[in-house]
């Protein structure tokens, strides 16, 4: 069997099983009309699918032409109880495209099945076979019928009253629903014009009709179901809500109150009368009442009182009730007022509520937070500490690492250069003194002097690289001079290229940039043995753009995320208000882009 076969096959079982499901539910509940019409149309996409199955297996003209007529059916069917249920169910869409579609698609059946063969095509000359995603499927071959554009104008019409109705709803504030509705109906609605694209030959594919509507029948389905979920749910709070009131009620916590407007009485239950210290069988009057108020909400509740009396509003207030032991109790009551035939007051009746606990509870809560945010406070603060504390230390690794590498530098420049070249003196004499008797000697002597020079030479320009920086002007000039000493030095073909002849950059900026070429040309160098290195100035937007980039062997960059030499680079980077990124593969070197403001503060201050 094919995959198509147990598509479609699944397809319409499904529709026809959610069809079955909500035909039962119509049943016990006959006026829920919106669940017959998601029955009829689960029934008439399934009959679709069917239908297409049929087409995608058809193998002569005449059963492709029966199958094309009789296919309208189902779709007048489902456009009809789609358009229906929108209507019902959503409570949205126009009425007169509603009406508009249920006459026009009505007509396209009438036209279907008066025109011969069919309303699509005048003609159907030959089914043509091709392979769809390995499954061999037919479509038709023939003239389309100009009286099909009645069914493509039926479509546009079912498209705009969906957009309509979904847009409507999402007004509304029921966003979900149509999202999911309206949202299913509009793609199903665009997808259904796959079809005059396969009648007019534009696109090659097979009719799948079926499976865009679906997607509604499904997206329907949903809907219903989850408002069947939530109905069972209200039904089961409510019998649980109701148990508790109950409880509440036998229990005293629940009082039930009645005032009789005309003489001015009012009834209590009980335990409510005891709670307030009112007389057990003396009547109660208004006033009675009111003096166990807190005097701070006396007047509030008069006006809540007398606004429910004269404009019919229910009423519905929290006050505090003072009683006989001087205690403060919370107390919520609710009630509505009976008129007679004449619309005259009568009486209000009511119920109270104890709800001190939940006014304490809400006072523990709100200590609770207020404790809890200054905690955060606290931790943010400690956190905040550990960071300046970390940068702190981060910043004197730093100036560490640059004081060592000046003091390296003047020892070997005051040090070792020294010595250096005070042997490529003494060497020299004593050339001097073996040039007449010994030439060999000489010679060998004459050696010991350029090596020695050529050595003092190498530390005095490792002595200038290390000792630091901070003073070099414009950058561009300073990197294309350290591009030269590299080129010079280490044989490594390093070039400098800029978009403009200076950048706006402080001074601090543009020695912290010259530290991360340094340690990008050092890396390139020693780890890299890179051939060639580019260095890019360029400006973007506000900022400006270094970028690195060798030829090395590059390195794994999960291992050395961590490194020292990496570390310091982000780090000089972000104390001028940049970042610095590094990229690392063996295949393409290493490339390293550090981005800064243009106008980067002048006043920071620069690593050593």
């Amino acid at each position: 069997m094919s995959w198509i076969t147990i598509a479609w096959s699944i397809n319409a079982g499904a529709c026809l099983v959610l069809a079955g499901v909500y035909f039962v539910v119509w049943c016990n509940q006959r006026d829920s009309w919106p669940h017959l019409l998601f029955s009829c149309s689960a029934v008439a996409a399934a009959a679709i699918g069917l239908i297409e199955l049929a087409m995608l297996h058809g193998n002569t003209v005449g059963q492709y032409t029966a199958l094309i007529r009789w296919v309208h059916v189902p779709v007048w069917v489902l456009t009809l109880s789609l358009v229906a249920f929108v209507r019902l169910y959503l409570r949205a869409g126009r009425r007169w495209l509603a009406w508009s579609i249920y006459g026009l698609r009505t007509l396209v059946l009438i036209v279907n099945f008066i025109l011969t063969p069919n309303i699509n095509f005048r003609a159907i000359s030959s089914i043509r076979h091709f392979s769809w995603w390995d499954e061999i499927v037919s479509v038709p071959i023939g003239v389309p019928n100009p009286w099909g554009l009645l069914s493509h104008l039926s479509l546009l019409l079912l498209l705009i009253f969906c957009v309509d109705a979904t847009v409507t709803v999402w007004r509304r504030g029921d966003r979900r629903r149509a999202l999911v509705v309206g949202g299913s109906m509009i793609l199903g609605s665009i997808v259904a014009w796959h079809i005059p694209l396969v009648i007019w030959g534009v696109i090659d594919v097979p009719f799948f009709l079926s499976f865009a509507y679906f997607g509604i029948v499904l997206a329907m389905g949903s809907e219903l179901g989850d408002d069947m979920f939530r109905a069972a749910q209200l039904a089961h709070k409510l019998e649980r809500s109701e148990q508790r009131l109950n409880l509440a009620a036998d229990s005293a916590n629940f009082g039930v109150w009645e005032w009789d407007l005309n003489k001015d009485e009012v009834s209590v239950t009980p335990s409510r009368r005891e709670l307030l210290g009112l007389p057990a069988a003396r009547k109660i009057r208004f006033e009675h009442f009111i003096s166990r108020v807190h005097a701070d909400d006396r007047d509030r509740i008069r006006q809540a009182i007398k606004d429910a009396v004269e404009k019919r509003k229910v009423y519905d207030s929290e006050f505090r009730v003072v009683l006989a032991d001087g205690s403060v109790r919370w107390m919520t009551a609710r009630g509505t007022v009976q008129a007679n035939k004449r619309g005259k007051p009568m009486r209000m009746l009511g119920i109270s509520l104890d709800i001190t606990l939940r006014k304490e509870a809400e006072l523990q809560g709100r200590q609770q937070r207020a404790e809890l945010e200054h905690l955060r406070q606290q931790k943010t603060a400690l956190l905040e500490k550990e960071v300046v504390e970390r940068a702190r230390l981060e910043r004197e690794v730093i100036e560490s690492c640059g004081r060592e590498q000046r003091r390296i530098a003047y020892d070997l420049h005051d040090g070792v250069g020294q010595q250096l070249v005070g042997i490529a003196l003494s060497a020299k004499l004593l050339e001097q003194e073996l040039r007449a008797e010994w030439p060999a000697q000489a010679k060998k002597a004459s050696a010991i002097v350029r090596l020695a020079n050529e050595t003092a030479r190498h530390t005095r320009l490792t002595a200038r690289s290390l000792e630091g920086a901070d003073g070099v002007g414009d950058l561009k000039v300073a990197l294309e001079a350290l591009a030269a000493k590299i080129r010079k030095n280490c044989r490594v073909a390093a070039n400098v290229k800029a978009d403009a002849s200076s950048f706006p950059v402080s001074a601090p900026a543009s020695a912290q940039l010259y530290r991360i070429v340094q340690e990008a040309l050092h890396n390139a160098v020693e780890h890299g043995r890179a051939h060639k290195v580019q260095i890019d100035l360029a400006v973007d937007s506000d900022n400006m753009v270094l970028t690195v980039r060798d030829d090395g062997k590059g390195f794994d960059g999960t291992a050395a995320s961590n490194g020292m030499g990496l570390r310091i680079m982000r780090y000089r980077a972000q104390c001028i208000g940049g970042s610095c990124e590094v990229q690392s593969n063996g295949a393409q070197g290493t490339i390293v882009t550090c981005r800064v403001p243009l106008q980067a503060d002048a006043h920071v201050r620069p690593i050593p």
